[in-house]
This record gives structure tokens, sequence and C-alpha cells, in this order.
């Protein structure tokens, strides 16, 4: 935008010209950095929490799980709540909640309270999320000044992701593991001071599908209760899993306002968008999560030392976001989408061969791949995934492309867990989550390279 003498909002996002769209835009990044940092952050806090707390494995993955999958099924409704009372006023709304619950997590007296916390937590990050780059989209109303900004967005979480395991570990060994939520504070505090200077956003008002939103809360709670805890009530909770699917396809396929649009995924390029970045957050998040568990448990490595192993993962992310929205300007979203599925994979496999005596320089260098497949491959996916829908379904689109990622790191920590809940099996547990995460990406990746040859060029 450009300045002028006239004061005159833009069309398309009501802002004023001059710098409003870089204000929305370090908003809105700031927004996604805060509930990433709390995601990242948690995994290398894990043995500490179940040490003072007395929890054992499956209850240290609720605490995971219980913001991760909360923040999943709930953005299912919070994008269409985004485009319905506009981006602005649901960004400030879902910081200053989550904010509010951090401090509750930091001062939780067990791990009851803990995961009640967390939950909040994601009810919150479910609304923060979609509004901040439904802001971003209205704000650049040009593709590829969009492209670029929607790259820059990507950074708050990538520089988050990268932080997270080493901040993590060094408050957790320096202080307590508590310490991870209070660092919430000073960032939301910040993403609120700008968020009143955003422009207000278009609202939408479009009824919410409170049918389908109940029916997939239960069928992935229920889905990740059977992974998690097994058992007759494992059991249970899985018949009620696949009961609730049932339903909310039958709701999604009738309801005038659908939580999820079936018909969205026609396009093939929300189709693939979906599966893809599904696939990244089932190898980048399964890892992470038992990577940080085999450093200490196994390796014996202090809650420092296990987070400053995911440094050299982690610390080139920011940039190769950057880079990824540039690559895909330039040459089409194909490229970098396949090439970073390809390089997860490599990764993934590089990892089977790993052990209690590899040296930790050697194990720090193979987790790269990794951490450069997803940062190339998530910014393109992510423009494609908006670039099919009008701006004002921005809000949903988001929703539904990170609910899928979501559910998707959410389900890979359960199986994850799953696996690796034998100490005896720990290592044949974790390589065998590595091949079937390949896999997964191996079937993403073949589509990406099919259904976006249109697209390339």
């Amino acid at each position: 935008m450009t300045g002028t003498a006239k004061r005159t909002p833009a069309p398309e996002t009501g802002e004023r010209p001059g710098g409003s769209a870089a204000r929305v835009l370090w908003a809105a990044l700031l927004g996604f950095f805060l509930i990433t940092l709390d995601a990242s952050v948690v995994n290398v806090a894990l043995p500490a929490m179940g040490r003072e707390l007395h929890g054992g494995l499956s209850a240290l993955q609720w605490v995971v799980d219980g913001y991760t999958l909360v923040f999943a099924s709930l953005m299912l409704s919070t994008g269409a709540l985004s485009d319905r009372i506009g981006a602005g006023r649901a960004f400030a709304g879902g910081v200053v909640v989550f904010t509010v619950a951090s401090v509750a997590c930091g001062l939780a007296p067990d791990l009851a309270l803990l995961i009640g916390a967390r939950v909040v937590q994601g009810a919150a990050a479910s609304l923060t999320l979609p509004s901040s780059l439904a802001l971003v989209r209205q704000a650049f109303p040009d593709a590829r000044r969009r492209a670029r900004a929607i790259s820059v967005w990507a950074t708050g979480g990538a520089t988050a992701a990268a932080l997270g395991p080493v901040v993590g570990g060094a408050l957790t060994t320096a202080w307590s593991w508590r310490a991870i939520f209070f660092v919430n504070l000073p960032v939301g505090l910040v993403a609120l001071l700008l968020a009143p200077r955003a422009a207000r956003s278009v609202r939408r008002p479009v009824p919410l599908d409170l049918p389908g939103q109940v029916l997939a809360v239960v069928a992935l709670g229920g889905l990740t209760f059977a992974v998690i805890e097994q058992g007759r009530a494992g059991l249970a909770a899985l018949i009620a899993a696949v009961l609730a699917t049932a339903g909310f396809l039958v709701v999604e396929s009738r309801h005038p306002h659908p939580v999820v649009p079936l018909s969205l995924f026609r396009n093939a390029a929300v189709a693939v968008s979906v599966a893809a970045g599904s696939a990244l957050s089932v190898g980048f998040y399964g890892a992470l999560f038992v990577l940080s568990l085999f450093f200490q448990e196994l390796r014996g490595q202090s809650a420092l030392a296990a987070g400053l192993m995911f440094l050299p993962m982690t610390g080139l992310i920011s940039t190769v976001n950057v880079l990824a929205g540039r690559v895909a300007g330039r040459y089409g979203p194909r490229r970098p989408m396949a090439a970073g599925q390809f390089l997860m994979i490599a990764g993934l496999l590089l990892l089977l061969v790993v052990g209690p005596r590899t040296s930790a320089p050697l194990l720090a260098v193979m987790m790269v791949p990794l951490g450069l497949g997803g940062a190339l491959a998530v910014p393109p996916l992510t423009a494609v995934a908006m670039e099919a829908v009008p701006a004002d379904r921005a809000g949903l689109a988001a929703g539904v492309l990170n609910t899928a990622r979501q559910i998707s790191a959410g389900l890979s920590i359960a199986v994850f867990g799953a696996l690796v809940s034998d100490p005896a099996h720990f290592l044949p547990g974790m390589r065998l989550g590595f091949l079937l995460s390949a896999a997964l990406l191996a079937l993403t990746s073949t589509a990406t390279l099919l259904a976006l040859r249109q697209r390339s060029g």
C-alpha cells in the first residue's frame, strides 16, 4: 500500500495506508510465535514434569495432546468464527485467554490441573492461529506480496520451533519446568499491544455448525484416547470415535454451513496441501516427541543438553521459510513442496541407525533434514491452500489446513508414545514410528508431484 493524503480504508482489508499492513503482519507473526513456542517448548520438559508431578508416559502424552487435540478440533469452528466476528477481534481474544491459561499451567499443583489448563490453552490457540493468518490474507490483497507475507508470518512459528527446545531445556535445567509457561507472558503482552493497531477486518455472519463441531471433538478425542490408553476403555473409545466420524460425515454433507465443507476437498490444490501438511506434521512432531524422551531417558542427557541437540535441526527453519516463499514465487509451489517432503523422508530414514552410543554431534546433524524439509514445504503449501479460496473464506481455509496439521501432530504423539511405551523395546518402537512416517510422506510427495503438475513453472 502507498501513502496518500486521504486516510481511506482499502476495500478488502479496511486498513489505513502506510505502515498498517506491516503492523498487522507483526501482530500475526507474534501470535503464531506464541502458540508454536508453547507446543515446542514442552517436549524437553516432559521428564521433569513426570518426576515432580508423579506421572507416567500416558499422562505426559496428555500434557501434549490435551493442548494439541483441542487446538485442532476447535479450530474447525474458530476459523469460521474468525470470519464471523472479524479476525482482529478474534485474534485479540485468543491471545488474552492463551496468556492467562499459560499462568495457570505454570502454577498447576498436579497433572490433572496442568492438563486442564493445557486444554484451555489449546482452545485459545485454536482462535489465535486462523485469525492471525486471516489478518495476513486480508492485509495483502496482491497475490505476490501475500505469498511473501505468509512466508514472513511462517517465520514466527519457525523461530518458535527453533527456540522452543533450547529455551525449554535451559529454563527447566536452570529453574523449573514451570518457567516454560511463564515465558509466554512477555510475548503475549507485546502481541496485545500491537493487536489494537490492526485494522478492523471484514465480518462474515456465518452460522456455526455445533453438531459437526461436537462430533469432531468426540471423534478425535476418542481416537487419541484409544491409542494412548488402550485396553477395554480404549476399545470403547475407538468405537465411539468410529461412530462419531460417521455421524460427522453425514452432518457435514447436509449442514448449510459445515465446519468442514466436504466440497473443499474436490479442489486438488486444497486436498494435496492438507495431506502434505498432515504428513509433515506427523514426521516432525512425532520425532520431536520421541527424540526428547530418547535423549533424556536412554542417553541420560539433561533437559538443556537435549534441547541443544535440536538446535541444528530447528536453527535454519526461519531462513528456509523465507527462501521457500521466494522459490515458490519464482518456480511455483510444486517443487519446494515435493523437495521438502523428500528431505524429511531422508531425515527419517537416517534416524533409523541411531542408538544410545551414537555421537551427539552426528545425531544432531542427522536430524537437520527433518527441520529443513518442513521449512521448505510448509510456506508454499499454505499459500496454495489460501489461494484456492476467496478472501472472505480465509479464516475457514486456514482453520481446515491447520486443523489437519494439528490433528496429525496429536495423533503422531499418541502413536509414537504407544510404540515406545515398553522401555525394553523403546528403540524398535521409535524406528517403526520413523518408518511409518516416511511411508506416509512417500505417498503425499507423489500426490504433490501429480496433482500440482499444472501449477508448476
